[in-house]
């Protein structure tokens, strides 16, 4: 019988510190210099080992940062009802919102159509990150008109959560009218934000809202770590 080769027993012991807890989901690895140290080898058979576990999509690298133990994906299902928090506690997920920016501006054309509004018509705009167990999930960007929420900004500094703003704002309920994906690569500012590596891919959804007589109430754009998502269709 053939003795495995060393990069394969170094392969199954971190695999095996993984699968324990030993090492998390979006923990850092050890270097490796300290894994070469560790057992007793060369770089380049570390190397071979996280290869190999990285194929696997048990860990995932960033160039200059290293390895880390891979998230599993989270389950979003794309259906009628547009909730966060909901959709993440159903996923066994601990949600978070954090607002960077809210500003009111005028909309841009594209805007100002999406939520059929006048040109130049003025807009609530609310950027943010979504995070899920406290990784980033997404950076989005939502608009709101300001006619129908003014003061919608107050709301948002004070829940956090859109649904919730929205709700003080008077509007009970909103469903999706449309969704669309496309395939983007990060740009340095969004993988700064979701801690990928620049031009990792990403998946950017363009949304439209509205309420109960289908009058738009929200045109929200959002660019998702494409690792940590897995999107579903809602039967609904």
């Amino acid at each position: 019988m053939t003795q495995d080769p060393l990069w394969r027993a170094i392969h199954d012991s971190l695999h095996g510190d993984i699968v324990a807890g030993r090492y998390r989901p979006g923990d850092k690895l050890p270097t490796e210099a300290a894994l070469a140290a560790r057992f007793a080898v060369n770089r380049h058979t570390v190397r071979r080992a996280l290869g190999a576990l990285a194929e696997a999509g048990t860990i995932h690298t960033r160039r200059g940062a290293g390895a880390f133990v891979a998230h599993r994906p989270t389950d979003y299902p794309l259906g009628k009802r547009v909730r966060f928090h909901q959709n993440l506690r159903a996923a066994g997920r601990a949600p978070a919102r954090e607002i960077l920016t809210i500003e009111t501006r005028n909309a841009a054309p594209t805007e100002a159509e999406a939520l059929r509004l006048a040109p130049g018509a003025p807009v609530h705009v609310c950027e943010g990150l979504s995070l899920a167990d406290g990784l980033p999930l997404s950076l989005f960007q939502s608009l709101f008109p300001v006619y129908r929420f003014p003061t919608l900004p107050e709301a948002l500094r004070r829940h956090r959560s859109i649904t919730a703003a929205l709700g003080d704002c008077g509007l009970a309920d909103y469903t999706r009218a449309s969704t669309r994906l496309t395939a983007k690569l990060a740009t340095p500012s969004q993988a700064r934000h979701l801690q990928i590596a620049p031009g990792a891919p990403i998946l950017r959804t363009t949304a439209i809202n509205v309420d109960e007589n289908g009058v738009p109430v929200e045109y929200g754009r959002a660019w998702f770590a494409g690792e940590r998502i897995t999107f579903t269709l809602d039967a609904e």
